[in-house]
């Protein structure tokens, strides 16, 4: 997707640490409303950036959306543009969005399939859904490349996890829930998806009423983005669209869902990004002069390549700001 906003959001706070069940401390990021443009323009919820937290690991921005009636919102037409420092990475649950980049790659993303698209150095792509989408659901995701990375050629790549049975006390017979593990590993399960630094992504569903204890890298700092349902985390009750954060330094996540219907989620980790970045429009780099070089090039026709068999043009990028565009990273 391409990035429009140019205010990031706050934070609701989270909950503090139980003192009788010592259970960790989770905050609870809400979201904002973003449109994307057009004249009947696609809204999206977004969680990161946020001011007081610009990753979860190097996850760095997390747009959910849906589920939209194409019929009525227009579904999605993003036109070619460009990515520099980043990996995107677009997971659906329902849908069908049609993906074309300057790699050359024509692809389809569809629900429970993994694709990755790395921007490193330069790529443009476009994303439109599909004549057979009726319904338009699913979430966008960026990856921040670290300094030794972030100038890595583009690449694409797809992947289709299998569903893992989860665990733990559900309402009935059978598993409590399962899992699909699109990066790194979980619950038994580890994707082939190569990445540039330590990360988790899965989807959960989780059983009406049903509560699963995972064991997670105790290294990693994780993020849960609540889809549908009501979902105690850690004794912290989330809510559709929200986020919660937990810190590194636990090595399982409880998870119950509150409701008498399955509950959807998304569960994001990674080892805390020990680098500032600028994130502007659809780039990330270390400073001003990164992004309006980047810029300049997208605008003067260079490094990003050519979009083949989009019927439209391609996005102009926004003017920069006055001031300098400054790093930043998590506030703590």
């Amino acid at each position: 997707m391409s990035n429009t906003e140019t205010q990031p959001a706050v934070q609701r706070c989270g909950a503090s640490p139980d003192e009788e069940t010592g259970a960790p401390r989770v905050e609870v990021l809400t979201p904002r409303d973003v449109p994307l443009g057009g004249p009947r323009a696609m809204t999206v919820r977004r969680t990161l950036p946020q001011r007081a937290r610009t990753l979860i690991g190097a996850w760095c921005f997390a747009d959910h959306y849906g589920p939209d009636d194409v019929a009525a919102t227009g579904g999605m037409d993003v036109a070619p543009h460009p990515h520099t420092g980043l990996q995107t990475v677009s997971w659906l649950f329902s849908g069908e969005i049609e993906h074309r980049d300057s790699l050359g790659s024509h692809a389809f993303v569809r629900p429970g399939e993994l694709n990755l698209m790395t921007g490193g150095h330069g790529i443009s792509h476009s994303e439109v859904s599909t004549a057979r989408t009726t319904i338009l659901h699913g979430v966008q995701l960026w990856v921040a490349l670290p300094e030794q990375h972030r100038h890595t050629a583009r690449d694409f790549r797809h992947h289709v996890p299998d569903p893992v049975a989860l665990t733990g006390t559900p309402a009935g017979d059978g598993p409590a829930g399962e899992a699909r593990v699109f990066l790194g590993s979980l619950a038994g399960d580890t994707s082939p998806v190569p990445t540039f630094s330590p990360l988790l992504g899965a989807e959960l569903v989780l059983e009406p009423h049903a509560t699963v204890g995972l064991d997670i890298d105790p290294g990693f700092e994780h993020g849960l983005l609540l889809d549908r349902g009501e979902v105690r985390m850690a004794d912290t009750l989330l809510r559709p669209a929200e986020l919660g954060y937990l810190a590194p330094g636990n090595r399982t996540l409880e998870l119950t869902n509150t409701t008498d219907a399955p509950a959807r989620m998304v569960l994001l980790g990674g080892t805390p990004f020990g680098e500032r970045i600028v994130m502007w429009w659809n780039f990330i780099g270390r400073d001003h002069q990164d992004i309006a070089q980047a810029r300049e090039d997208w605008m003067t026709g260079s490094r990003f390549g050519e979009v083949k068999g989009y019927d439209g043009d391609r996005l102009p990028a926004p003017e920069l700001p006055n001031a300098p565009l400054k790093p930043r990273g998590n506030v703590r």
